[in-house]
């Protein structure tokens, strides 16, 4: 169960990454064709009129999937913002019972609002919701990744709970400025 759960955080986090190189894919297909445009104007005296229809829009949908996406992984790797200031400072009995009620509220958060946003997103599919823009798309499409981001972080806080239930550290203590990408280990002598 644990390599499935890792394995799906995991992948929430490559989803993320895909949708950053989409944003970056979308605008710079976008400055390429305002470049096009400025040099047909000043080399050949004509505007092509090159443009990505919508792409601020499509830029927001996909930094909006990459948010929801990123949040269980980053949970999982220490990368979210924690005040240790008050925490840090009690008895380490004291301090398990206080990070179990933490998650314990966090996740019964971040639950209700994975249940408010997977309604939302079914019942923009069943009115068919569309988005305003110069490319009308239904809603629900750039929904459905914040709700499954949503959901992904849900399963992470259940299991960070479960986990400090057990009488565990949280993972996020225990791999705290750990990186997605190792580095190559330096043989021995050098």
């Amino acid at each position: 169960m644990r390599h499935t759960l890792d394995t799906l955080y995991r992948l929430s986090g490559a989803i993320a990454a895909g949708f950053l190189c989409a944003i970056a894919l979308v605008v710079l297909a976008q400055v390429l064709a305002n470049a096009a445009n400025y040099l047909g104007a000043a080399l050949l005296g004509v505007r092509f009129g090159l443009l990505v229809p919508a792409y601020s829009d499509f830029a927001g949908f996909f930094l909006a999937s990459a948010t929801f996406f990123a949040l269980s992984y980053t949970l999982r790797m220490g990368g979210h913002i924690r005040v240790t200031l008050v925490i840090g400072a009690l008895p380490a009995r004291i301090r398990h019972i206080v990070e179990g009620w933490c998650l314990l509220v966090a996740g019964g958060i971040s639950i209700y609002f994975t249940v408010y946003v997977v309604l939302l997103t079914l019942e923009s599919w069943e009115f068919g919701d569309r988005s305003i823009g110069m490319v009308s798309i239904p809603i629900w499409i750039p929904q459905t990744g914040m709700a499954l981001g949503l959901v992904v972080l849900s399963i992470a806080l259940v299991d960070e709970f479960v986990s400090v239930l057990r009488g565990r550290k949280p993972s996020y203590e225990e791999r705290s400025g750990e990186s997605l990408i190792q580095a190559p280990e330096t043989p021995k002598g050098h």
